[in-house]
């Protein structure tokens, strides 16, 4: 199971990137093994302003449908396109092409008090 170092994780198997107040979010590599082939993801919440936790779209696998949940307040600026029409991108590379969308953060010291890549591997453990 892959766990970038570089990135926060959330308990619901976010994680997040950051680079100043932008941030990029997508589900796990752990996240997208539990749920399968992911054949759909629907993000209606662009130009939204949300608080963490709050549902920001769903993932649907062959299987199931899983809610995506916001690692932490702002508001969603972009949605990756490229998902469309390739929601399997969140299968074959979680950290990269199947990120899921980028937000400017309220509070860019939110992002820390989520879990490390060492505390979100002892808990998929």
């Amino acid at each position: 199971m892959n766990v970038p170092a570089n990135f926060q994780y959330t308990k619901e198997h976010e994680w997040i990137s950051l680079e100043g107040n932008v941030a990029t979010i997508g589900i796990t590599d752990f996240a997208q093994g539990e749920l399968g082939d992911i054949v759909y993801v629907d993000i209606a919440s662009k130009g939204k302003a949300l608080t963490a936790d709050e549902v920001f779209g769903t993932v649907e696998a062959v299987k199931t449908v899983s809610d995506l949940f916001l690692p932490v307040s702002g508001t969603i600026t972009e949605v990756n396109a490229a998902l469309e029409a390739q929601p399997e991108l969140v299968n074959s590379d979680p950290y990269g092409a199947g990120w899921m969308i980028k937000m400017t953060v309220d509070n860019p010291e939110d992002v820390a008090a989520l879990l490390t890549a060492e505390a979100y591997s002892t808990l998929v453990a």
